[in-house]
Formats: structure tokens, C-alpha cells, sequence
């Protein structure tokens, strides 16, 4: 099979080089999927740049992907061959992520695609709409709370800004960087689409809350907002944050003790069996009804996965990135 590996960190170009390895078999409790898309996160990105040391002597990246079950391991019901899936936590510890044309995981790791969902649309669902949908549901959930959601045409926040819709929200705010990626978080059902490189987002956000703030924010910068952030928070509410440009971070204590502010941190890696699949029923159902709407920003074959990761890493990519991994060779 063609996969896309690095052997050592550094510049995309530099290390990611396409290769013909053994496909592999699925063993007991497995399934090998034959891949039709990879999605490409942030966190891969990061992996292979250098931020994280490589735990593998070699690393075929991606945790999120969607193709067909070929082939099922002892112990695994055979129906399922032939069932078009995607995947979660494919790259999580292990050195076989979905850069490639097949990939073998735990049954449990491949979930059932519903009928009329694309596989691109499966190669976004295992790291951003998870993370959007724990995001807003946990600690209670967002039922008749006013949520900011900060990039709310970012690849989780476009689905945040959604599934915070879906699931009760009484009022759905966002920040965004350009009038385009604001029509993106309008279209995804936004109430109040904040430019926060022209706009006073302190100001805009009270005076679209009547000036009560808002209840909970899902949190993509932890660092870079958290002072704005303590500016429109209500006394007792909640901050869920799933992402910071800066690992070491100053919180002001006394400000967020004196209005009682929660703080819940989670990767989406180390969910809980019973969050996940409690997220994964929710999304499956969402998906059934066709309530989300979804946007892949671009798509490149497998032999440009160089290319895919230099535009996430440019930071500007409204939406997901995906590599189709069953292109012909190059």
C-alpha cells in the first residue's frame, strides 16, 4: 500500500515522503479499513513539526479518516465488511495513522458512516465535530445559555456554532477574522458574528446580551482570550477550552473567583468510553437528520500531503483539509 510517512520531524517538505509499505492484516478484534479519506488536524501539524517528540521511529500521521471495511479479525462480527466507517484516535499512540491507503484499528475505533454522508464529510468527524459536540454538551450542556464560540468558522467552531444551536442554546455568538469566514458562521445559524479585528468584542458581545454576557465559551485560544473572555462571562459560568497557543498560561485568580467562573479543560484524545460514545450517538443521530452542514475548505491527493499540512499550518484555513487517499499514483 502507499501511505505518507516522516521518519523525523521538521518542515512538511522536509519529511513527509510517500512510500510502498505491507498492507496490513486485521487481527483479533480488529477491522483494516481501506481508506477513501484522510482529514488533516492542527494537532498532526503539530506532531510533525516538532512540537511533541516522536514516540515511533516512523509515523504515518492523521487520526481521522473514512473508507470501507475490507477485512475483519477474529472475533469481529463478518457484517461488518463492506461497511463504510470513519474513524477516531487512528494516530493516538500509535504509528499507523489514516496518510494511507489502508489502516487496521480496534472495531471499536471504526464507526458507522450514515448513508448519504460523503467520506470526506467521515475524515472531519473524528477530531473536530467530536470535539465541538463535547464541547458543548458537557458540564450539563448549553439548553437556554447564551455560548461564545470563538472562531466560529474554524474547522470545531463551525460545528460548535451549529450543535450549540441544535442542542438548545438560547443565543449563539461568534468571533471571526474576515467578512468571509463571518458569512460562514451566519450561514451555520450564528446570532451574532463578531470581526474581531475591526470590532470592540467586549462591546459587541454585551450589547447582544443585553448586557447579562454569556454563560459559556468554547474555548479555542485559552491564552490569547482570556482577558476578554473574563470581561463578558457571567458570575457563574463556564469556560471550556480545548486549545491554547501558549502552553504555559497566567490565569487572573481573583477575577475568575469572584464571579465563580468554571473551567473545564479536555482533550479529546482521553475522552471517558462512556463520553465518547454518548458524543458519537449524538453525532451519528445529527448526521441521520442531516441537521449539519459541513465545509471541506480543500482537497489534495495523497502525494501532496506536504502541501495539505503547510495550509493548516499557515493558520488561515477556513474549515477542513482532507487528503483523498485513493487518488491514482502520482
Amino acid at each position: 500500500m502507499r501511505a505518507a510517512i516522516y521518519e523525523k520531524t521538521g518542515a512538511a517538505r522536509d519529511v513527509i515522503s510517500i512510500v510502498e509499505l505491507e498492507t496490513p492484516q486485521a487481527g483479533e478484534g480488529e477491522v483494516r479499513i481501506q481508506l477513501h479519506c484522510s482529514g488533516v488536524n492542527p494537532s498532526d501539524v503539530k506532531s510533525r513539526s516538532g512540537m511533541r517528540v516522536m514516540a515511533f521511529p516512523r509515523v504515518i500521521p492523521h487520526s481521522d479518516g473514512a473508507g470501507v471495511i475490507d477485512q475483519v479479525g477474529e472475533g469481529v462480527d463478518r457484517a461488518r465488511l463492506g461497511e463504510r466507517v470513519w474513524t477516531w484516535n487512528a494516530a493516538w499512540n500509535r504509528p499507523c495513522g489514516t496518510a494511507a491507503e489502508y489502516i487496521v484499528l480496534p472495531a471499536t475505533q471504526a464507526v458507522r458512516l450514515p448513508d448519504g454522508v460523503d467520506m470526506s464529510t467521515g475524515a472531519c468527524l473524528g477530531i473536530p465535530a467530536m470535539t465541538a459536540l463535547h464541547a458543548i454538551q458537557v458540564c450539563g450542556g448549553v439548553s437556554g445559555q447564551r455560548v461564545l464560540v470563538p472562531g466560529g468558522a474554524g474547522a470545531v467552531g463551525h460545528y460548535a456554532v451549529q450543535m450549540a444551536r441544535l442542542l438548545g442554546a438560547r443565543q449563539v455568538l461568534t468571533t471571526v477574522s474576515s467578512t468571509e469566514k463571518a458569512l460562514l458562521a451566519q450561514q451555520a445559524g450564528a446570532d451574532a458574528v463578531i470581526n474581531y479585528r475591526t470590532d470592540d468584542v467586549v462591546a459587541r458581545v454585551m450589547d447582544a446580551t443585553e448586557g447579562d454576557g454569556v454563560d459559556r465559551i468554547v474555548e479555542v485560544d485559552f491564552a490569547a482570550n482570556i482577558e476578554t473572555s473574563l470581561k463578558v462571562l457571567k458570575p457563574d459560568s463556564l469556560v471550556v477550552t480545548y486549545g491554547s497557543g501558549a502552553a504555559d498560561i497566567k490565569a487572573p485568580f481573583y477575577q475568575l473567583v469572584l464571579k465563580n467562573i468554571g473551567l473545564k479543560f479536555f482533550i479529546l484524545y482521553n475522552l471517558d468510553v462512556a463520553s465518547r460514545q454518548s458524543a458519537i450517538r449524538q453525532l451519528t443521530d445529527m448526521l441521520e437528520k442531516g441537521c449539519l452542514k459541513h465545509n471541506i475548505t480543500a482537497s489534495f491527493p495523497l502525494h501532496e500531503t506536504a502541501a495539505a499540512h503547510e495550509l493548516v499550518e499557515q493558520g488561515r484555513v477556513a474549515g477542513n483539509v482532507v487528503i483523498k487517499t485513493s487518488e491514482p499514483k502520482a
